[in-house]
């Protein structure tokens, strides 16, 4: 089967629109074959994003780490009226990502990056639901790489089932960040993270 976080050319198209509303603002995203969570928003990367909006706390620029179609970055940048980058190593998702911008008139940069690879900035929030199927050290590399593109004071907030070992990652990056978690919702926890220094 070929992985959202891979790229095939070859993959039929089969566009399709999810809507989602929040803060009575509504939204439409375009998405397609061969992406996360293609036929409707994530549950985890849901309470993700609600989460942090209801922490009370502003975030001017902001990270979208393996953005998919742009859900996570899309809403959080409406929301905050924030500066947005969003990156993926999925070229369809680029696409759909920059259409999904357009749609809902939203201002953020999109760009092809395997991780961190590309991004040049820092960022007061860096969001990811991280791609457990493409392995261990590359959710590894998106949480502890995060400590050189936050500002100081910036956070990291990410999501990870319990059973695709939330428990053993909270404590790996736990050497690098304070790490807290804020919420838990069906097997799904929510963190956030600060740098230990800061």
């Amino acid at each position: 089967m070929n992985q959202y976080f891979e790229n095939n050319e070859k993959l039929a198209s089969e566009l399709r629109k999810i809507k989602y509303q929040i803060n009575d603002i509504d939204f439409v995203f375009n998405s397609d074959l061969g992406v996360f969570s293609k036929n409707h928003i994530d549950y985890g990367s849901k309470v993700l994003v609600e989460t942090i909006i209801n922490n009370n706390k502003n975030y001017k620029s902001i990270l979208d780490l393996g953005c998919g179609y742009g859900y996570i970055g899309i809403v959080l940048g409406k929301i905050f009226n924030a500066q947005v980058e969003m990156v993926d190593i999925n070229q369809r998702s680029i696409h759909l990502c920059k259409k999904n911008i357009k749609e809902n008139k939203v201002g953020a940069d999109v760009y092809i990056s395997s991780a961190y690879d590309e991004v040049n900035n820092k960022f007061d929030l860096i969001v990811t639901n991280p791609p457990i199927r493409a392995g261990k050290n590359i959710v590894l590399e998106f949480l502890m790489g995060a400590k050189d593109y936050l500002k100081k004071d910036g956070e990291l907030w990410f999501v990870i089932r319990k059973d695709q070992g939330a428990k053993s990652i909270e404590k790996q990056i736990s050497e690098l960040y304070k790490v807290d978690l804020v919420k838990k919702s069906k097997g799904f926890y929510i963190f956030s993270a600060k740098m230990i220094d800061n």
